[in-house]
């Protein structure tokens, strides 16, 4: 009975724990169209399963990550405290750039010029470059964002089974946790990516939020902890705060 609680409370836990590389991942996709958004979100999440359950199966050198590296003026970090700290600087410098995106993006909305002109069969020639150099920027949007996010998988994957770590030493628990709680989040991805893709201000509220994440990563790489039930409050507070606005907003009457 005991491996049972512990598996309902480390699935329960893997699926909490999830929920920022699924906003991660549905931000990166955002600029897809949508059944490429599809696959490379199922792709980043089969990824960090892949991460979850080959750390586990490395858990004697998981571990080993936890011991000093090196010593640098009283400071000695591990392999651990620098994969979370270059994941921080990763995480802060992305979220960054996507705000100033974002940002850019409704300040220049509709700001295109109305008085373009036809220039005949020029223009036919104009589309099939256009197209073909469309193709080409795609793909390597697309093989972008799939490093990115391997990247990220990194740095959240050593945060989560570290986590299971040191709730349960039962390895085969722990798979079936991580397995169990990547099929919800499989499942919950496309719900949630189209839910946050039709709020802008739901968008910019995750960015903040992964943006946080990145920030307590950078402070846990230099041994101080945060409660990550402070941070996970912060997130749902403001999200059924915008909610409640957005709420307010639509039963306002139309002026």
């Amino acid at each position: 009975m005991e491996w049972l609680i512990s598996l309902l409370t480390l699935t329960v836990l893997e699926i909490v724990l999830g929920i920022d590389n699924i906003i991660f991942i549905t931000i990166l996709t955002d600029k897809l169209p949508k059944a490429d958004r599809l696959r490379i979100q199922r792709i980043g999440l089969i990824l960090a399963l892949a991460f979850r359950v080959g750390l586990l199966l490395s858990i004697s050198w998981l571990m080993g990550l936890t011991q000093p590296a090196f010593g640098l003026m009283g400071w000695e970090p591990s392999a651990k405290d620098l994969v979370l700290l270059a994941g921080g600087l990763f995480l802060l410098a992305k979220t960054t750039s996507e705000l100033h995106s974002k940002v850019n993006h409704l300040e220049h909305s509709g700001s295109k010029n109305p008085h373009t002109q036809d220039n005949g069969s020029d223009e036919d020639s104009s589309k099939i470059l256009a197209s073909t150099k469309a193709k080409a920027s795609k793909r390597r949007m697309a093989t972008g964002i799939i490093i990115q996010i391997i990247l990220i998988d990194l740095v959240f994957s050593f945060d989560s089974i570290l986590t299971a770590v040191g709730l349960s030493d039962q390895i085969q628990v722990m798979i079936a946790a991580v397995v169990i709680s990547m099929i919800v989040m499989l499942l919950m991805a496309d719900s949630i990516g189209q839910f946050i893709q039709k709020q802008p201000s739901l968008q910019i509220l995750a960015l903040s939020f992964l943006m946080l994440i990145g920030f307590m990563l950078l402070i846990e790489g230099f041994h101080f902890e945060v409660p990550k039930g402070y941070l996970y409050f912060a997130l749902a507070f403001s999200t059924s705060v915008e909610l409640l606005r957005q709420r307010f907003e639509r039963k306002q009457p139309r002026q």
